[in-house]
């Protein structure tokens, strides 16, 4: 989980019936415990995606080009 030791104040308008999806959805309560995981699952999925688009380009990674064919064509449920 991301955490940061800087707080912030501020007043903003917030629209209720998406605030009480997120809280379902996120399993929260109040306010700053909602708008504080919503913010987190969203630094989490940019992050999941931006590793799975380096998994999937093989930038960085020491892999042979056999290795990574294998790799795809196993993910890859049309493969036989």
């Amino acid at each position: 989980m991301y955490t940061s030791t800087m707080s912030r104040r501020t007043t903003i308008e917030l629209d209720e019936e998406l605030l009480n999806s997120a809280q379902a959805v996120l399993g929260t309560r109040g306010l700053k415990e909602t708008v504080d995981r919503a913010l987190t699952e969203v630094v989490r999925a940019s992050r999941r995606r931006a590793l799975a688009d380096r998994l999937m380009s093989g930038a960085g990674l020491d892999f042979d080009d056999q290795t990574i064919t294998a790799a795809r064509r196993w993910r890859t449920p049309d493969s036989s």
